[in-house]
């Protein structure tokens, strides 16, 4: 199946410096004021913003629909670093994207330098295909068996889907309850043609096309091989499953 699975694997050129009035690779950056020294809650500020400015970009560029929220731990209310005499440097470590719990890297590198750093947690609502009520495995599901929730997809780390119209109609491969949020792994494409079955055969090429009846010896998928009995002339064929009740053999 087809199923659309939010994975954010991009790779993302993530390190930006932070110079008063230069634009940086994810918007405008700017410089941290200085002082005698550099507090917590002008290193969350800080962080704040350029997380903020990162993961705007992010989802514009990747063309994500959903909020976001960014939430920076606390630090330790005794911290003080030396003033930087130059602009901060901010970068996230080991992260592909800036989606869920990160690990930002502030560095000074002026006359006195130092690095530290920072825990964050960025959220990405969005909305997400979730069952109303229990379903068995096997079953098919139906446009009266879902809803769309909004759910925190930084936490779903089996993946997600957004789309309604990409899980009717598909099998369940597990018995699931309420309220579960649907995945790739939960589903499967339900059969189009099932062992038994009278089936319509078609080959031939271009505008030629001969049709004869057959018998589908197994179940099968849309774009599946089975074996088919032709009924004419009792021969066992392999064919593509076209759609129900449709097989396509190759000349």
């Amino acid at each position: 199946m087809n199923a659309t699975m939010t994975t954010f694997r991009r790779h993302l050129a993530l390190r930006c410096h932070w110079v008063l009035l230069l634009p940086a690779l994810f918007g405008a950056c700017h410089s941290v004021a200085q002082s005698q020294s550099i507090g917590p809650e002008q290193l969350i500020g800080a962080s704040q913003q350029f997380l903020e400015e990162l993961v705007s970009a992010h989802l514009q560029r990747s063309s994500i629909q959903g909020r976001h929220e960014v939430e920076i731990s606390r630090l330790d209310p005794r911290l003080r670093l030396a003033e930087c005499t130059r602009p901060l440097e901010f970068s996230l470590q080991g992260q592909g994207h800036p989606i869920g719990r990160l690990s930002l890297r502030v560095r000074c590198t002026g006359t006195t330098p130092w690095a530290l750093l920072v825990p964050a947690h960025v959220r990405l609502y969005q909305p997400v295909v979730t069952l109303v009520h229990p379903l068995q495995r096997n079953s098919l599901v139906q446009a009266s068996d879902i809803s769309l929730v909004e759910q925190d997809v930084s936490l779903l780390r089996q993946g997600f889907i957004t789309e309604t119209q990409q899980v009717i109609g598909q099998k369940l491969t597990r018995n699931l309850g309420a309220n579960q949020i649907l995945t790739p792994s939960h589903l499967q494409q339900a059969e189009a043609v099932r062992k038994g079955e009278h089936v319509v055969i078609s080959a031939g090429t271009g505008s030629i096309k001969v049709k004869m009846p057959g018998e589908a010896l197994s179940d099968g998928a849309v774009g599946q091989q089975i074996r088919v009995r032709n009924l004419r002339s009792e021969r066992i064929i392999r064919a593509r499953v076209t759609g129900p009740g449709q097989v396509e053999a190759g000349m």
